[in-house]
């Protein structure tokens, strides 16, 4: 490896790192907020596809406001990848793409009904992992982690509301 490959190549600083909150404690977070990561890169690329292939009488009104919610997780992945940096990991650089094949999904073929439904359950998913990531976060005394992770939760119980109200009858 050369020196310049060397020098811009990232590293985790793990072992130099006391703020309160040990080592095994610092690697579990980061390891659930890895996941926290991958899921909302998963729920961005899919909200995004969905705002572009939307059709029907609620054209509009979805097109804007999936373009709010990926824009808004776009900016969420940069907080929640700062965080595992700052507890001392890297950020993922392979895994944080969606496995399920997303991207090829027809999403033509979803009706506006189905696409937030969709979402609705991706929502509720990530809301999960988010839960448990905070009360881990509480349980460990790290304060960031929790709060930056009851912002995220406002937002998507936020947006599960008005997911749902779009598809009640």
């Amino acid at each position: 490896m050369s020196q310049a490959t060397a020098v811009l190549t990232p590293s985790a600083s793990v072992d130099d790192i006391s703020i309160g909150i040990s080592a095994g404690d610092r690697e579990e977070l980061s390891k659930g907020l890895t996941d926290i990561l991958t899921g909302t890169y998963h729920l961005l690329i899919k909200t995004h596809v969905y705002h572009w292939n939307v059709v029907g009488p609620m054209f509009h009104s979805l097109h804007v406001m999936l373009e709010e919610q990926y824009n808004d997780l776009f900016a969420a992945a940069d907080v929640i990848a700062e965080r595992i940096r700052a507890l001392g990991y890297l950020a993922p650089v392979n895994g944080a793409a969606p496995a399920d094949g997303v991207l090829d999904r027809d999403a033509k073929a979803s009706s506006a009904h189905d696409m937030v439904d969709d979402l609705i359950n991706d929502h509720e998913n990530i809301v999960r992992l988010m839960r448990k990531a905070a009360e881990g976060a509480a349980d460990k005394g790290d304060a960031v982690t929790e709060d930056m992770l009851v912002a995220r939760l406002t937002f998507h119980e936020k947006t599960l509301w008005m997911l749902r109200a779009i598809v009640t009858n």
